[in-house]
């Protein structure tokens, strides 16, 4: 199945939605790591953070890769890029409508 940009935005925003993969991936972007050492710090069974290792792979923002018996997660950081053009840009939008804001204010404010 061929995933849509807005479908593969989706699945990015959802992944970082939650905490504990936002902390996954922190970790990850240090280096790579197995399963095991991903759920270290966390208190969570192995397998919930198979699970939100799976969401994060949904979203490619890792790559899961077998060695023998471990599975480990490497970071894959180009759909933040996506990510994050998506937040500047409304950014950029709120910034001028704020700036127009703070003009009609201004301009209100001179009036009276």
């Amino acid at each position: 199945m061929v995933e849509s940009k807005s479908e593969h935005i989706d699945h990015v925003f959802h992944a970082l939605a939650h905490p504990a993969r936002r902390a996954i991936l922190q970790r990850i972007a240090r280096g790579e790591q197995s399963i095991t050492e991903l759920a270290a710090p966390f208190d969570m069974s192995l397998e919930a953070v198979s699970k939100h290792v799976q969401v994060l792979e949904r979203a490619r923002l890792l790559d899961r890769t077998r060695a023998g018996r471990a599975y480990r997660c490497r970071f894959r950081p180009a759909p933040l890029r996506d990510a994050a053009k998506i937040l500047s840009e409304l950014a950029g939008l709120w910034g001028r409508q704020l700036d127009g804001l703070e003009k009609l204010l201004l301009e209100l404010e001179r009036r009276s």
